[in-house]
């Protein structure tokens, strides 16, 4: 399979997911974006357009303490990283948006951790 066609099926079942998924001031979304080497996530309002909260395998904090290069633990460490910025925004439950990916593997163990750190969703 080319790489243009990979890149237009991710892209078309992004769409079809962001078509369901909306985040309000009640319970904003949380969006993953996930590259090969990285994985970001932030915590969206959709209404007024702001990002409330956001951590990343690229933070300066995340960055010097993920001592090893695994990438399922720098998920966890992110998913936890989240957590604990949203609830330093008073947010509480989220919408989760897996932006079109499987839920599995590094997008599940964001998902878990930042369950495990007190969101809800």
């Amino acid at each position: 399979m080319l790489t243009n066609e990979k890149a237009e099926k991710l892209a078309r079942r992004k769409r079809r997911v962001r078509q369901r998924i909306f985040g309000g001031l009640a319970r904003p979304r949380l969006s993953v974006f996930r590259s090969k080497k990285h994985i970001y996530a932030q915590i969206i309002d959709d209404i007024n357009g702001k990002t409330l909260a956001a951590a990343s395998t690229l933070d300066k904090d995340l960055k010097s303490a993920l001592s090893s290069s695994k990438p399922m633990d720098a998920a966890k460490a992110v998913g936890h990283a989240l957590a604990d910025r949203a609830k330093a925004a008073n947010v509480e439950a989220v919408v989760f948006d897996r932006g079109g990916r499987l839920f599995h593997g590094r997008i599940k163990a964001l998902a878990e951790a930042s369950r495990e750190g007190g969101l809800k969703f």
